[in-house]
């Protein structure tokens, strides 16, 4: 895999996707063993870029990077010269002149990882740009699903709630889509994205109708930060509508899973009970597979990484 950077699942080919999912896996396993740390970044500097709040995602790509020897700084965006009128490219720009090895970034602007990318002479990792893409997000739900139902291809998925604003149904919508699953968005319409159609997936603005006979029920957070008028009438409504609860629940297969990317709204994207069942939901193991795969993807680039300077020097 001759990767450089990981900035979207769009370029990816299904090989690659399955490249990464199988390194993540023996990850995922050595993680549950008592020699979980290697020396695979040994050397390397690893610095975390969060533009906006994160916990899981950060947290995630600090201990990723730690099991596997790096030197991991996070940089507190919010003390950062940007506040001081410093422009991002500038930023790139110093950072680089330190020479780290990888730039782990969430931005809340669409594109400005690709932007960054084209300025610093290391791996870009994407943790997040804007409602574009979440890559290592779409990965680890895969690899879950993978897990759980012993293979990611002709399943039927229904990803549920706030498709317009969220990145994480973007990428996974890509990812699914490029492994043949049969993708249902679910919600209101005024949460589904124009030109939604493109992607081939099927629209249903009924729960009951779209969870009907899937194996997978993945639901999505509703954005209020990303909201700027009025895209549902109450919360109290939203989850009378699209609220998943054991009744709605109850069209999808008998053995369907239950995921959600996090942070969850109980009890307005979820039920508490349904996200504490874990017969059905597999919410916590999306968050340990989290570290699997970004050790994976920090690897991948590495090992390329150190490839190219090998044959620069030969």
């Amino acid at each position: 895999m001759q990767l450089q950077h990981l900035l979207g699942i769009e370029p990816l080919h299904p090989q690659q996707i399955i490249e990464i999912l199988d390194l993540a896996d023996q990850y995922a396993n050595r993680n549950r063993s008592s020699s979980r740390t290697s020396d695979m970044l040994a050397g390397c500097t690893q610095i975390n870029m969060f533009f906006e709040n994160s916990t899981r995602t950060q947290a995630s790509f600090e201990i990723a990077g730690k099991r596997l020897g790096a030197d991991v700084m996070n940089m507190a965006m919010q003390a950062s010269s940007i506040k001081k009128g410093e422009t991002l490219i500038d930023t790139a720009l110093t950072l680089n002149a330190m020479h780290p090895d990888l730039l782990v970034v969430r931005h809340p602007h669409s594109g400005a990882v690709d932007l960054l990318a084209q300025k610093v002479n290391c791996a870009v990792l994407n943790a997040g740009d804007g409602r574009h893409e979440h890559p290592t997000q779409a990965l680890l739900d895969a690899l879950t699903i993978r897990r759980s139902k012993g293979r990611l291809h002709r399943l039927n998925i229904a990803i549920c709630g706030d498709i317009t604003h969220s990145r994480v149904a973007r990428s996974n919508l890509i990812l699914l889509g490029k492994m043949e699953n049969r993708i249902r968005l679910v919600g209101p319409a005024t949460l589904m994205p124009a030109g939604i159609g493109e992607f081939g997936a099927e629209v249903f603005h009924n729960m009951e109708e779209g969870l009907k006979d899937v194996d997978v029920v993945m639901m999505l957070r509703l954005q209020r930060e990303r909201m700027d008028g009025g895209f549902i009438p109450s919360e109290r409504e939203y989850y009378h509508r699209y609220g998943l609860d054991a009744a709605k629940l109850s069209h999808a297969k008998p053995d369907a899973i239950v995921m959600h990317p996090g942070p969850m709204n109980r009890g307005v994207e979820i039920d508490g009970d349904i996200a504490d069942d874990l017969s059905r939901s597999v919410i916590q193991e999306q968050v340990e597979m989290g570290v699997a795969v970004r050790m994976a993807a920090m690897d991948i680039l590495m090992r390329n990484r150190r490839q190219n300077r090998q044959e620069a020097q030969a």
